[in-house]
């Protein structure tokens, strides 16, 4: 038993996660009921599931990194959710994709990824009105591809564009499939619980064994062990356990090994590495990701360290020729989350990285075979040749190994000279010399290069093979052939084959140097699929030398991108910067283009990306490094080693022409574009640079929180002066907690509110902070005066009681600008309006046909909106109709949800969650409900987001109880409608947050929003500030005149009677600051020489003079102000902690 304690060379490889900004970032991926894992990657790129439906795939490059636009080009090719996607093993370009929809479909990807969206596939397969749950490829083949459909396995030459094989014994759903690394046989799982061994080319059934395995239906998967006998499957035991069994075909029917994990519902995707025997356990929906190592013997599985962080969408290796091989990198996982992909490394501790550590890459499966479907298909087996990882041992070191191989017509005819090759080489071995048929030219080039160049460009062949090849080709090539020169050859081949990009940019230049020179050895490339296994090569590099694909220049909102401009010979490699140029739409008529922002730039070297450009230091107290545009180097620096000089410009007044030109008056155009200048300012600093810190001591409670709240009430209230707190324990008891004493409860009974009945909803009167209303389940309000000091002792007699409703109450609202005029909800899907001062009922409304959500008033205290349980959003206006004046379709999720007014009363949001319990935003127009303007999903959790928002900067903050996380969004009048700002990650969960009124902000610190927090624990205030220079000013471009929403405008008996009266709007600006716009930059006047009497001018000269001035300003604009003056930075002393 010594071999236990053999130490695995693997055993600590430990998972490593990048930053934030080394992730892709702000995607936008739902939640899909699939049997597929939703990401695929090959050495070059990665593709996901993209938006709610699923029905469009993103693609990028492998490499790539920082946040992505919502208009960022996307293949829309299937009506219905993608339910598997996979890269070919031999072509890093070319992406299967099967759908809901009964179709799979064949993309080619361009070298340099994705500039449009793409709509036209290459191939189309059907597979009969049958829902196509998983699609790959061959191990072993060249364009052979495996697809199933309910009971049904197909496979398709692609080549040929035909269907090959087709079987549907399976009785039930086929789940998974895993060919076996050689390519002879196949694993299924099924939903009748059983496991099947599956050989497409055998004579009679194809199902060679059959086994039971997991004893649930739900989703179970099989993967093969690389090339053992051995098979690997998840799923879930008859009580609902996770399992994972192994098996060996040669005693098939008999578990080898059985592994239960938890009662987790989440779908175990096995990733297998055959080279290493990692094995990685990603569970959809999961937060970790288990690292086990295969063994072949017992205990057959050793768990190794454990990966915990976001929640997995969706989860797939990188192939083995795009690892960092000096890094120690062993695997690497993608983990797809709901807005972001994170490449987690998993490296093996060395004492130093600046060797190749050959005991921890074993030679890996390579990129070439020269086995094609149709001879598979008719019985032959072949291996895929071996390849090494040792960067000495590959042409362009350590960079990884990319195959690109052109369109799908360049795909086929690279499989036709594969296919006549095997041919050449079976005439090759008859001993009779026969003519040979005539072959193409790209077969000539292949047969030259091998010899000129002595080995395979992998590193595979050696010179004894090259010279057996050469005595074959003596024998058999016709001397008419021979007299072509090797100049001609590559000529004919790269006017055959070669892609596009390598046409364009290298043929005139690589001619050229063909004509010049005659040395054969200089000349000879490899093929189409080889000459690009390293990388393409850079003619625009000062050096000529190799690089890795750089990450494409992130596109603008607009969805522009840069010209693409030939060449210069001679140009020495310098790059000239291009200009964007707009691009087709392909998504919504109207895309969302920020006010203001940089403008995407571009570099012919590839080398300037949108996150190298534009640097921005990383806030101090921010959890994920806040910064759009501040990502440190996602790519290598450039060769030169510094950084060309550019200019930023800055949209700031992109909007103002439609403003300018549309004069019709109205009040709704007038009231948005008055925000315009203010929202401008917001979007550019809350995307950047805004940060939120605890701002005091923490006030600590203890555990002393109840639990049963509803998830109507928001659990948590505060205002200025104090905070109310639910407490454990019967009889409906509220804690007070004055904010003028932080530190640590004194020992003893709290001092509290006893209402006598369970709380269902309690609210601060926006008016009077002394005043707190408690609604209970038994139908009455419950309105109670704090004294000031706050509570000594314990209480039960209330200032007042307001019999509202016969049954339980849903939540109470007051009014936000009349006094004493309160809105209760209630069991009786009734909504009630009341005049506090007298105690009287003055409205109901009616409409509702289930439970009530949530109610909120609009900015002009007019309106009214609700959301229901039944699926509707209801606009009430209560003074004229007790009946809804508007109605449309809200959330489908019965769970929760919430709802606010935005932008002044023109827009509502509401939160609540999808059929699949996925949390979501949506934006609705207040005039046409019917649908959502747009819709933001977030995360499957069963916290109710709960919004608040800021009118004069219109952010959106949503959290949930249970979060750790403040998401903060932007509402706008144009699309996208709801735009991702920097989420403020908090170090522990919170149970409630509650805002406080603008006049309690700290303008001088430049402090634009100020909340609490409550926590188990503690009650914490949380800042959130801008970091300005000139901080010693009013920031008046930060903060516009707001409105007054802590005293009343108007009261109760004036706004039953309709005598409506606005908001006072009144300045935030402290006494004795000055203003910031009053600080202007006037530029020095210029200083006149005193002039000689042998200077000076005559009267003549002088008034011509100043004629000519007059008129060439009368002609043109001539203004030495620049945007940037108006525009602040940051202070060094601000972020320094």
């Amino acid at each position: 038993m010594a071999w236990r304690f053999k130490a695995s060379k693997y055993k600590n490889a430990a998972p490593i996660v990048p930053k934030a900004e080394a992730c892709v970032r702000e995607i936008c991926v739902g939640s899909y009921q699939t049997y597929g894992n939703n990401i695929a990657a090959s050495a070059a790129f990665m593709a996901f599931n993209w938006e709610h439906s699923g029905s469009s795939v993103a693609v990028l490059p492998l490499d790539d990194c920082g946040r992505k636009s919502k208009t960022m080009p996307l293949l829309h090719g299937h009506t219905d959710t993608v339910t598997d996607l996979k890269f070919s093993p031999f072509h890093d370009g070319l992406l299967a994709t099967a759908s809901q929809d009964c179709l799979v479909k064949i993309w080619h990807i361009p070298e340099k990824g994705l500039e449009q969206s793409l709509s036209d596939p290459e191939a189309v397969f059907s597979h009969k009105q049958r829902r196509v749950e998983t699609v790959g490829f061959h191990p072993t083949a060249d364009g052979l591809m495996y697809s199933t459909a309910a009971g049904c396995v197909a496979l398709f030459d692609i080549a040929a564009q035909k269907e090959i094989f087709s079987n549907n014994e399976h009785p039930e759903v086929i789940q998974s499939a895993s060919w076996r690394e050689d390519g002879t046989v196949l694993a299924t799982s099924c939903k009748d619980k059983c496991v099947r061994i599956f050989d497409p080319r055998a004579a009679g059934s194809p199902i060679q064994m059959v086994a039971e395995s997991h004893q649930s239906i739900k989703d179970s998967r099989v993967v093969w062990l690389g090339n053992q006998s051995r098979i690997l499957t998840t799923g879930f035991d008859a009580a609902r356990l996770r399992q994972v069994i192994i098996r060996d075909i040669r005693n098939f029917n008999t578990p080898e090994k059985t592994l239960e994990l938890d009662c987790s519902t989440g779908i175990l995707m096995p990733l297998f590495d055959p080279d290493t025997n990692m094995l990685f356990l990603a569970g959809k929906g999961d937060t970790t990701i288990n690292y086990l190592e295969i063994t072949d013997k017992d205990p057959y599985l050793i768990e190794g360290l454990r990966h915990t962080g976001e929640q997995t969408k969706g989860a797939c290796l990188v192939p083995k020729r795009a690892l960092k091989v000096m890094e120690a990198e062993v695997n690497r996982v993608l983990q797809l989350t709901s807005n972001m992909v994170i490449p987690i490394m998993y490296q093996v501790p060395r004492k130093t990285y600046r060797d190749f550590h050959a005991d921890l890459y074993p030679e890996t499966t390579g990129y070439k075979t020269e086995l094609i479907a149709s001879e598979w298909l008719n019985g032959t087996n072949q291996a895929v040749p071996k390849m090494n990882l040792d960067p000495a041992k590959r042409e362009h070191g350590d960079e990884p190994i990319i195959i690109h191989r052109g369109n799908l017509s360049d795909f086929v005819k690279n499989l036709e000279n594969l296919k006549a090759k095997g041919k050449t080489q079976n005439q090759h071995q008859k001993p009779a010399t026969t003519s040979m048929a005539k072959r193409n030219d790209n077969e000539h080039f292949v047969m030259l290069r091998k010899c000129n160049n002595g080995e395979e460009r992998n590193g595979n062949g050696n010179a004894g093979d090259c010279n057996e090849k050469r005595l074959h080709q003596a024998k058999v090539q016709p001397k008419e052939e021979c007299s072509l020169n090797q100049s001609e050859l590559i000529r004919k081949f790269e006017a055959k084959y070669k892609t596009d990009s390598e046409k364009d940019q290298q043929a005139q230049q690589l001619h050229h140097h063909l004509d010049d020179k005659d040395s054969p050895t200089e000349h000879s490339t490899g093929s189409s699929e080889e000459a690009s296994s390293s990388a393409a090569l850079d003619t625009n590099s000062p050096s000529g030398s190799h690089s890795p694909p750089k990450p494409m220049p992130r596109t603008s909102r607009n969805n522009s991108l840069p010209e693409s401009t030939t060449p210069q010979s001679g140009s020495g490699g310098d790059s000239e910067c291009n200009t964007p140029r707009p691009r087709p739409r392909t998504t919504a008529a109207a895309a969302y283009k920020p006010r203001l922002g940089p403008k995407p730039f571009s570099s012919n070297t590839g080398d300037v990306s949108f996150d190298k450009v534009f640097a921005v230091p990383v806030a101090p107290g921010s959890h994920e490094n806040i910064s759009t545009v501040g990502q440190d180097n996602c790519g290598d620096a450039p060769a030169g080693g510094s950084k060309p000089d550019l200019i930023v410009e800055i949209e700031i007044q992109k909007s103002e022409p439609n403003v300018a030109g549309n004069g019709n008056g109205n009040g709704v155009q007038k009231s948005l574009t008055t925000s315009e200048r203010r929202k401008v300012i917001y979007r550019d600093i809350f995307i950047y640079v805004y940060i939120c810190v605890p701002s005091h001591t923490p006030l600590r409670i203890g555990e002393i929180l109840s639990r049963q709240i509803p998830g109507e009430c928001n659990g948590f209230h505060a205002n200025h002066e104090r905070v109310a707190v639910p407490l454990a324990g019967p009889g409906g008891k509220i804690a007070i907690f004055e904010l003028s004493r932080p530190g640590r409860l004194p020992d003893g009974v709290i001092p509290s509110l006893v209402n006598g009945s369970n709380v269902m909803d309690f609210q601060w009167d926006p008016f009077d902070a002394q005043r707190l209303a408690v609604a209970c389940d038994d139908g009455i309000v419950k309105l109670w005066r704090i004294d000031e000091g706050g509570l000594t002792e314990p209480t039960n007699e209330p200032q007042g009681e307001l019999t509202a409703h016969l049954d339980k109450i849903y939540f109470i609202r007051f009014h936000p600008l009349a006094a004493d005029v309160l809105l209760t909800a209630s069991y009786d899907m009734t909504i009630k309006l009341w005049d506090l001062r007298t105690m009287t009922e003055k409205c109901t409304l009616t409409g509702h046909t289930d439970q009530i959500f949530d109610f909120a008033w609009s900015p002009c205290g007019k309106l009214g909106a609700s959301v229901c349980k039944d699926g509707k959003i209801r606009v009430y206006n209560p003074r004229k109709s007790e009946t809804p004046i508007r109605e449309g379709n809200g959330p489908v999720g019965t769970r929760g949800a919430r709802i606010t007014w935005a932008l002044e009363g023109h827009y509502i949001v509401c939160t609540g969650f999808d059929k699949v319990s996925e949390r979501q935003i949506s934006v609705y127009n207040a005039q046409k409900l019917s649908a959502p303007l747009n819709t933001a999903s977030l995360d499957v959790s069963p916290s109710i987001l709960i919004p608040f928002y800021d009118e004069d900067s219109s952010t959106l903050f949503v959290t949930g109880k249970g979060d750790s996380t403040i998401y903060c969004y932007e509402i706008t009048d144009e699309e996208p409608y709801i735009c991702p700002l920097s989420h403020h990650r908090c170090s522990s969960l919170h149970q409630g947050l509650s805002f406080l009124t603008k006049n309690h902000c700290d303008v001088a610190s430049v402090e634009f929003s100020k909340a609490y927090r409550l926590t188990n624990t503690t009650i914490e205030p949380l800042s959130f500030t801008v970091p300005r220079i000139k901080s010693e000013l009013f920031q008046d471009d930060l903060f516009p005149p707001t409105r007054v929403t802590w005293s009343a405008t108007l009261s109760a008996e004036d706004w039953f009677a309709c005598n409506d009266k606005s908001a006072a709007k009144v300045s935030l600006k402290p006494e004795g600051m000055d203003t910031l716009s009053s600080i202007q930059q006037v530029p020095a006047p210029v200083k006149k020489p005193e002039h000689t009497q042998f200077g000076n001018k005559s009267e003549y000269e002088t008034n011509k003079q100043q004629e000519i001035q007059k008129s060439v300003s009368a002609r043109m604009e001539y203004n030495t102000k620049l945007e940037q003056d108006d525009m602040e930075g940051v202070d060094e002393n601000e972020w320094q902690e």
